[in-house]
């Protein structure tokens, strides 16, 4: 059994979802936000990178998986995104884990079946697929959406190319 971490990365607010991966039966183990709220910038990083690494040390994943940066119409907002991310990513390096990064598109095609698909189409098929009654909150489930992604990849990979992975978490 692996236990796989998904990171859906804000610089406000940054969800995550825990899932386990067991003979590729996925269950849910955990989900909710880091957020940050108002504070300095510098803060607000320091409080992903202590929020990741809280939740690495508690639920002792064996992978992790974040999302790739989209950049949209505004730069600003798209930097700002890549040093959440960037805390995010320490912090699983930190702690000894391989980062696993993935397109918002392939999420969306992994979880739902198209690119295209919107927030609320990805969080039913989270609940779906993860059994879940209730819906967790956007960014907890498009983290868990992420770590969904990250196990559908991981079981394809794995058969096609016949890689093993390592400790850390690398296919070799």
């Amino acid at each position: 059994m692996s236990l796989i971490l998904g990171i859906d990365p804000g610089s406000r607010i940054t969800g995550y979802g825990i899932i386990s991966n067991k003979n590729s039966r996925l269950a849910y183990v955990a989900s909710g936000c880091i957020k940050t709220g108002d504070k300095p910038m510098s803060d607000r990083l320091l409080m992903i990178f202590q929020g990741v690494g809280q939740l690495i040390q508690q639920y002792s994943p064996d992978q992790f998986a974040i999302e790739e940066v989209f950049v949209a119409k505004n730069p600003s907002s798209a930097l700002k995104l890549g040093q959440a991310r960037g805390a995010a990513m320490v912090a699983a390096s930190n702690a000894g884990l391989f980062v696993h990064e993935y397109s918002a598109r392939k999420v969306k095609q992994a979880i739902v079946g198209k690119g295209g698909a919107d927030k609320s189409q990805v969080q039913l098929m989270v609940m779906h697929l993860l059994g879940l009654k209730s819906a967790p909150q956007t960014d907890a489930s498009d983290a868990l959406g992420i770590a969904i992604c990250h196990a559908h990849t991981e079981k394809m990979l794995l058969q096609v190319e016949g890689v093993s992975r390592s400790r850390s978490g690398r296919l070799r």
